[in-house]
C-alpha cells in the first residue's frame, strides 16, 4: 500500500506486496503471456491496491483482456439491485465474462478505489448504476478517454454513454392516468431529493398524465428522499397544510410504504381514505397491507441489455444505441381505489374512516 506521505507507488512496492521479484512484475506487465496466471493475478492485484498506474508499463497491462466487468452501484441494499444483477451476470456468463461489484455507498474515496481495477487492467469495462461518470483519474478528461461504459437504471448527463432503463416518463404518465381514471383530481407527487434525475423524469410523466385529463388538474409536488422515512415525513408536512390530496403518486415503493405507514398511524385507511401508488415493484410491495399498486420495472431485462451492449463494445460487435427504454407494467393491487366520500374536518382535513 502507499505510505502516508502519498508518495507515488513504485514497482518495488508492487513487487513487495505481490511477493515476487521486480523482474517478475516487469515481465507480468510487458509480457503477461510468459507469466503463470496465478502470478499475473498477484501482480495485477498489487497494482490495483498500490495505485501503481502512472508508469507507462502499467498501461501496457490494459492491452490484455481480463474478461471481467465492474458493476458500480451506490448501494447493494437497493431492492432493485439483485434483479438487475441477475440479468447482468446471465449475459456475462454466457459470453465468458465475470462480474465484480463495486459498492460505493455514495463515497468518492470508495468509488476511486474501485476504479483502480480499471487502471490496472483487472476489468475491461463498467456498468454504471450510479447516475454519474466514475470519479477517478479520468474525471476531468473527455468521455472518450474513459473505458467502455454503459449506464443502467439512471442516465448520466453525457449523451454518448449508452443508457438502458425503464421509460420513466411513459410509465409515470400511465400511473397518473390510472389514478385519474379512478376519479382522483387532487394527486400529489412525492419525489426523491432534488438531485435525482430519475425522480425528475417520473415527475415529468406525472405532469403529462395531469395535462391529458379532461379538466385541468393541480400540479402538486412534495419532496421526499426516496426512503420510507422520507415518505412518512412528506405526509406529516402535508397534514400541516389546509388541503390534502386524495391520492399519492410516489417516486418509488419505499416512499409509498412510508406514506401508507404514516396514514395508518393517523388512523386513516388505504384505499378507503387515500389511494397510494408506487414505482419499481420491489419484492416487499406485495407483502404489505394493503398490497401496493405500483409500476413494475423489468429489472432482469435491463441487466441483460446493459451487459450485452457493454460486451458488444468490448468485442467489436454492433454499436449500441444511445438509449434503450423498456416498458414498465402497471401492477394493480389493493392500495388504490375510487375517490372516497368523506366529511371534512376544520382546516380541510378528512376525518379517519370508521374501523369497525
Amino acid at each position: 500500500m502507499q505510505d502516508q506521505s502519498n508518495k507515488p507507488a513504485t514497482i518495488e512496492d508492487v513487487a513487495k506486496l505481490a511477493g515476487v521479484s521486480i523482474a517478475t512484475v516487469s515481465r507480468a506487465i510487458r509480457k503477461p503471456e510468459k507469466v503463470a496466471e496465478s502470478t499475473r493475478k498477484k501482480v495485477t492485484a498489487a497494482i490495483a491496491r498500490t495505485g501503481y498506474t502512472a508508469n507507462a508499463m502499467a498501461q501496457n497491462l490494459r492491452m490484455q483482456r481480463s474478461r471481467m466487468v465492474m458493476v458500480l452501484t451506490q448501494s447493494i441494499a437497493d431492492p432493485n439491485f439483485p434483479g438487475i444483477l441477475i440479468g447482468l451476470e446471465k449475459v456475462a456468463n454466457e459470453r465468458g465474462y465475470g462480474v465484480l461489484i463495486g459498492n460505493t455507498e455514495g463515497s468518492v474515496s470508495l468509488e476511486e478505489n474501485h476504479m483502480r481495477f480499471l487502471s490496472s487492467g483487472m476489468v475491461d469495462g463498467v456498468v454504471l448504476l450510479t447516475g454519474h461518470l466514475p470519479v477517478a483519474g479520468w474525471a476531468k478528461s473527455p468521455v472518450a478517454s474513459y473505458p467502455p461504459l454503459v449506464a443502467a437504471t439512471s442516465p448520466v448527463s453525457q449523451a454518448n454513454v449508452t443508457f438502458v432503463g425503464v421509460d420513466d416518463v411513459a410509465a409515470s404518465k400511465m400511473a397518473t392516468e390510472y389514478l385519474v381514471s379512478l376519479g382522483h383530481r387532487d394527486i400529489v407527487y412525492v419525489s426523491s431529493d432534488g438531485s435525482d434525475i430519475v425522480s425528475d423524469l417520473r415527475y415529468d410523466g406525472y405532469r403529462k398524465g395531469l395535462a391529458e385529463a379532461a379538466a385541468p388538474l393541480r400540479d402538486w409536488r412534495i419532496e421526499g428522499d426516496g426512503t420510507s422515512e422520507g415518505g412518512r415525513a412528506a405526509v406529516e408536512r402535508l397534514f400541516i397544510k389546509d388541503t390534502l390530496p386524495t391520492a399519492f403518486f410516489c417516486y418509488n415503493d419505499n416512499t409509498a410504504i412510508g406514506v401508507i405507514s404514516a396514514l395508518h398511524l393517523r388512523g386513516y385507511r388505504v384505499p378507503e381514505d387515500f389511494s397510494v401508488i408506487g414505482f419499481d415493484d420491489i419484492p416487499f410491495a406485495n407483502n404489505i397491507t394493503p398490497a401496493l399498486t405500483t409500476i413494475r420495472q423489468p429489472r432482469g431485462q435491463i441487466g441483460e441489455l446493459a451487459m450485452g451492449f457493454l460486451l458488444d463494445s468490448l468485442t467489436g460487435g454492433d454499436r449500441p444505441p444511445a438509449s434503450s427504454l423498456l416498458h414498465g407494467d402497471l401492477v394493480v393491487r389493493e392500495s388504490c381505489g375510487a375517490v372516497p366520500n368523506r366529511s371534512l374536518r376544520r382546516g380541510g382535513h378528512p376525518g379517519p374512516s370508521a374501523t369497525g
